[in-house]
């Protein structure tokens, strides 16, 4: 259950939610690395982002988390006859793409800082509280709990 066949190895699915400048601003549990992404994202993580779109906020995400709902903005495939998409369409998308890239740094930030979370060997029901445990000390050290 906890096999990745994308990562080809064992490993746990962890969602997290970033605000614009790509600071970490949640962590979920961990679910096991076979969780497609947004069935782990519908556990975790929507139900917010879903109140937060009520409100005239979005979300940036990838192509994973196609039809996601409401707020949740994923680039536009390419079309399925080979043509290129349109210019508006890879307008859409580079500029996605470029916002998004502020929010993977969330994950970059954890992952660099923590030296734990890059190859975890602990038991995969414990990941999620160590990622969660490496969220609180970002967030002390940059001098953010409130």
């Amino acid at each position: 259950m906890w096999y990745s066949g994308k990562a080809h190895t064992h490993g746990a699915n962890l969602q997290g939610v970033m605000d614009p400048t790509g600071f970490p601003l949640f962590i979920s549990n961990a679910e096991p690395g076979s969780v497609h992404d947004l069935t782990a994202a519908r556990i975790h993580v929507l139900p917010a982002l879903y109140a937060a779109a009520a409100q005239g906020l979005v979300a940036l995400a990838d192509l994973g988390y196609e039809g996601a709902g409401i707020g949740i903005l994923t680039p536009v495939k390419r079309p399925e006859d080979g043509r290129p998409p349109a210019p508006d369409t890879r307008a859409f998308n580079r500029l996605q793409r470029a916002l998004r890239c502020l929010g993977e740094r969330g994950f970059a930030l954890l992952t660099q800082r923590w030296r734990v979370l890059q190859h975890v060997h602990a038991s995969p029901s414990r990941i999620g509280d160590i990622a969660k445990a490496a969220l609180v000390l970002t967030h002390f050290e940059h001098g953010r709990l409130t």
